[in-house]
């Protein structure tokens, strides 16, 4: 009886998992399913790529400001209820979204898709913690998250370019439905059930987090927009904000950022890797279709991303092995080393038109890099949160990668009028330091 039992709980955990790792695929799709559907949205609404900017970081600004909160809340009002709210929530606003009729009412329901993204994903690290105990099937299970979620990356770019060829942008949305509904059903049960806690939340301090942030990116859209009266009043507001926050937080009995955490030099490395790593992905995801689609239709447009995506399905499982056997640091930094290297290969094969065969090469390095940085990086993490603040580390992982994404964006986005191969090598700048700042033997301390 207690075989059957043991076979019955850990088939019940794997569908749980499976459920939970497609609620994280669903909202890594919807980051990169938009990417080849730019030129579409953008002749369909009638918009810049100022509104193409804002039509993605709507999006990641909502999910990384409230990513720092959401984690609190997945631990205050228990993980489970709170991914199963937020994946319902995702697939109704996906649905709102295929039939938004301009550009602003498309920007406002992919904030609240951010908002519902939010709540799923640090909520699915709890229930993966509290699903597999053991450190070395815990590595295994967010290992399999990695790489099922990374379908998603993968498939997204080539999923997105189908849907869009055949029936417009729209479509990308309505694709967000039924997945959302498999990963309900698979994750309800009582093969996870978290606890609820007595953390408080400062929703003073998060709004002005999520003001600033919002207001530091349109700073910088604006800028590439060279509109430099409304780079000027956004950036002061900006800074006001920022300012407002950093008061509120200092007098705080439930500050939004985790100070305890923030004191580890490994901590810090960690999430400027985590930021590096999401600012060359979503920036790339962003600039190079516009380049890509001025020759291609947006399916081989998709197909051409093959290079980048498919490592972030085939390898996150060998990358949970490694990281099992020697630790994170030097797939971390292998991962660093590779998007460094692909972003100049990228830059080179715009600045001197070599044409996509090199291109394929820089998008090959990244993605690589970011299959290798990535599952090793939520592993450290993970392992270095203190007991009870699961959710909390795994909010303010998740909320410093979608900052870099959103200034990703926002940045490369500014630097395509100067040229794409600026934006590229601004990419491999940027891993080029956490590399250095990780690499650093104090990083390592524990």
């Amino acid at each position: 009886m207690s075989i059957l039992q043991s076979r019955a709980s850990t088939s019940a955990s794997t569908r749980a998992l499976l459920g939970i790792s497609l609620g994280y695929f669903m909202v890594l799709l919807d980051m990169t399913v938009l990417s080849v559907a730019e030129p579409d949205l953008a002749a369909s609404l009638h918009t810049s790529v100022a509104g193409l900017q804002w039509a993605t970081t709507g999006y990641t600004v909502a999910f990384a400001a409230l990513l720092l909160s959401a984690g609190a809340v997945a631990d205050r009002h228990g993980a489970h209820r709170v991914f199963r709210f937020g994946t319902a929530a995702f697939g109704l606003v996906s649905l709102l979204s295929a039939f938004a009729p301009n550009l602003w009412v498309l920007v406002a329901l992919r904030v609240l898709l951010g908002v519902a993204a939010a709540a799923c994903v640090p909520a699915s690290m709890v229930m993966i913690t509290q699903l597999y105990t053991d450190p070395g099937r815990r590595a295994r299970a967010i290992s399999t998250w990695a790489a099922i979620s990374g379908a998603a990356v993968a498939a997204g770019p080539i999923v997105g370019g189908a849907l869009v060829g055949l029936a417009g942008w729209r479509s990308i949305f309505v694709v967000n439905v039924p997945i959302a509904v498999v990963a309900l059903g698979l994750s309800i049960g009582s093969a996870v059930t978290c606890a609820r806690g007595d953390r408080r939340i400062d929703w003073g301090a998060q709004l002005t987090a999520a003001l600033a942030l919002a207001l530091c990116t349109d700073a910088l859209i604006a800028a590439g927009a060279q509109s430099w009266g409304h780079t000027a009043w956004s950036l002061g507001g900006a800074v006001l904000a920022g300012s407002i926050f950093a008061f509120l937080e200092r007098r705080s009995a439930a500050p939004v950022l985790n100070r305890e955490l923030l004191r580890a030099g490994r901590v810090r490395a960690g999430l400027l890797v985590g930021a590096a790593v999401n600012f060359a992905l979503t920036g790339a995801l962003f600039v190079l279709p516009l380049l890509l689609q001025r020759q291609l239709n947006p399916l081989q447009t998709g197909l051409a991303f093959l290079p980048l995506t498919v490592p972030f399905a085939v390898i996150p499982p060998l990358a949970g092995k490694l990281v099992a056997r020697i630790g994170p640091r030097r797939p971390i930094l292998t991962g660093l080393a590779l998007l460094t290297a692909g972003g100049v290969v990228l830059a080179a094969a715009v600045f001197a038109g070599l044409g996509y065969p090199v291109l394929a090469f820089g998008l090959l390095f990244s993605g690589f890099g970011v299959a290798f940085a990535l599952p090793a990086l939520v592993t450290a993490i993970v392992n270095a949160a203190p007991p009870g603040t699961t959710g909390a580390v795994g909010g303010l992982l998740n909320a410093v990668r979608q900052v870099g994404a959103t200034l990703g964006v926002a940045i490369m986005g500014a630097l395509v009028t100067p040229g794409i191969g600026w934006s590229l090598l601004t990419s491999a700048a940027a891993c080029a330091i956490a590399f250095i700042v990780f690499g650093y033997p104090r990083a390592a301390e524990s």
